[in-house]
């Protein structure tokens, strides 16, 4: 019996998608791309794009052109963080022979690079199907122009510096309008013009350098934990004891376990914790506190320098720069000594009158009545405390060896002590932690990216390049003193984060610098020149304001006589140190 064509139809159906099924399993010649099949052309071109200082430039929109016809691409090529890129064009065959191939680079505040002729292309090796492929390497340089984007970005770094320096808006709130300035404008304007395109939110989020914000976080924990303890108050009350009732001891002690503290710890947190017990001793000694307060304050910022963890300017050129604790410490503690050294001397001479009319009467009684007052209030979590501490400074010092972030040990042993003390963590995070300082670090990174994508950051750069005409010894000098006195005048924690861009360009063009030694300028600059006014530092501001609200207010004008002179005697002494020690 036939079959019937009913019959044959599903039959015949299924022999197609058999067929079908069996062509799709064969293995491809090629990319699903039609040059691919045949014979074909492919050129490998590759390099890097960078600026005209020689950082690479990211997000850089790469055009290829034959013969001045655009080559069609199916998604558009952008240079790497780096400014690195490669691209793979695969083109009919015989394209390339005795073709002009060009490259068209552009990219918001820079000049377009206009047809950059591909003179050098390479021939490297002809397949078995007869594809031919060739290898070209162009390295491009951008210029920068000044573009609207370029005011913008630095009004806005200029106007958060005023309003931060003369306390018009808090700080915080200044930084955070300035990055918002920057964001609201690059996707409202820069949307319809790129010359308006400062930079990207995945910019503004690579800009925060959380390795900052978590060691600072995390080191406000264990602070926060050590101050239950009694540690701080306990340590003021000792120093009277060892003083014996000499005033101009007692100056020098609390100076030297103030600095001490304040190279381990945060030293706005070492002031708000030592002054009320230093204000109590004056009292009973009958002499103003600001006489014993300045003095601390002062050797608080010089003994935060010695460290990575010591002054919030250390610990961004340490992540910036990639610098360890040991570093720090190799460096900066023996001119940190002589400095503090210095300085007692100074303030020894400059309140000896004040000293002197001190009525120290019944030393016992009084170091009884200390005694009772600030002693050590739960030992078990001291001992906590201090072995956490203990811990974490000793990964402080090998994480170079490890090659771990600071942050990583600060985290580590916050997180353990939290857990090993049972201190709720929902309290620490509510009332330890300073939100409104992790904020304006960030934002304050956002601004400064702002500054370094348009532009202004290299025109800087440039600019202290020139001055120093490369020398190195120039340049150590322009940037100690520069940031010392724009540290006396403007918070160095801004100041900071716009220089480091700067010398790390530096480092790169003076002969000399590789070494690093214009970090350690920067770092004594910045941290030592904060001792000059009342604004430049923010262990300043704390003392200050606590001081004010114990009756003892101070001017900015009589801060700035008694700390500016020794102040500038630092900085001597530390141009002295890198020009004829470091070095």
């Amino acid at each position: 019996m036939k079959p019937t064509s009913h019959n044959r139809k599903p039959i015949g159906i299924l022999l197609l998608l058999v067929l079908g099924i069996f062509i799709s399993a064969l293995p491809c010649s090629g990319s699903q791309d039609p040059q691919t099949f045949g014979t074909r052309d492919v050129l490998i071109v590759a390099g890097t794009i960078t600026n005209a200082q020689g950082k690479g430039v990211k997000e850089a929109a790469i055009g290829f052109f034959i013969n001045g016809k655009e080559v069609e691409r199916e998604n558009e090529l952008l240079s790497e963080n780096r400014g690195t890129y490669k691209a793979e064009l695969f083109l009919p065959k015989g394209t390339l022979s005795g073709a002009k191939v060009t490259m068209d680079i552009k990219k918001p505040c820079y000049e377009d690079s206009g047809p950059v002729a591909l003179d050098h292309i390479i021939q490297e090796k002809i397949d078995g199907k007869g594809s031919t492929t060739y290898l070209a390497h162009q390295n491009i340089v951008l210029k920068r122009i000044i573009s609207p984007a370029f005011w913008i970005a630095t009004s806005v770094l200029i106007l958060v510096y005023g309003l931060i320096a003369f306390e018009v808006i808090h700080r915080t709130l200044a930084a955070l309008l300035g990055a918002a300035t920057l964001l609201l404008i690059s996707y409202t304007a820069g949307t319809y013009h790129p010359g308006y395109v400062i930079l990207t939110f995945e910019d503004a989020i690579h800009a925060m350098d959380m390795n900052v914000i978590f060691l600072l976080m995390a080191m406000m924990m264990i602070v926060g934990i050590l101050r239950r303890t009694g540690l701080f108050q306990w340590m003021a009350f000792r120093s009277y004891q060892l003083a014996r009732g000499s005033v101009f001891a007692l100056s020098m002690i609390l100076m030297v376990v103030t600095a001490v503290i304040s190279a381990f710890l945060d030293n706005v947190t070492t002031m708000i914790l030592i002054i009320p017990v230093t204000i109590n001793i004056a009292l009973v000694l009958k002499i103003n506190p600001l006489t014993l307060l300045m003095p601390e304050v002062f050797a608080s910022n010089v003994g935060g320098t010695a460290t990575l963890i010591g002054d919030p300017p250390n610990i961004m050129i340490g992540s910036y720069a990639k610098l360890t604790f040991l570093d720090f410490v190799q460096n900066l503690t023996v001119i940190c000594f002589i400095s503090l050294t210095v300085t007692m001397v100074y303030f020894i001479y400059w309140y000896k009158k004040d000293y002197l009319k001190a009525q120290v009467v019944d030393v016992k009684k009084m170091i009884g009545e200390l005694k009772e007052t600030y002693r050590i209030t739960n030992k078990t979590l001291l001992f906590q405390s201090a072995l956490m501490l203990g811990i974490t400074i000793f990964l402080f010092i090998i994480h170079g060896a490890l090659h771990m972030e600071p942050s990583i040990a600060a985290m580590a042993g916050a997180a353990i002590l939290l857990a090993i003390s049972r201190v709720n963590i929902v309290e620490m995070l509510e009332h330890e932690i300073e939100w409104p300082t992790l904020v304006f670090f960030m934002m304050l990174f956002v601004i400064v990216a702002g500054a370094e994508e348009t532009g202004l950051i290299q025109i800087i750069a440039d600019w202290v390049n020139h001055m120093s005409k490369g020398s190195i010894v120039v340049a150590i000098v322009v940037i100690l003193w520069v940031s010392a006195l724009a540290s006396a005048i403007i918070d160095n924690i801004p100041f900071t984060a716009t220089m480091l861009p700067i010398v790390a360009y530096l480092n790169e063009v003076v002969p000399g610098a590789e070494s690093g030694i214009l970090w350690w300028a920067l770092a004594l600059g910045a941290c030592l020149g904060g001792n000059g006014t009342m604004i430049g530092a923010s262990a300043n501001v704390v003392t200050v304001g606590i001081a004010e609200t114990q009756g003892y207010r101070i001017s900015f004008m009589q801060y700035m006589k008694i700390a500016f002179a020794p102040m500038i005697i630092t900085i001597v002494l530390c141009t002295i140190w890198l020009l004829l020690v470091v070095r």
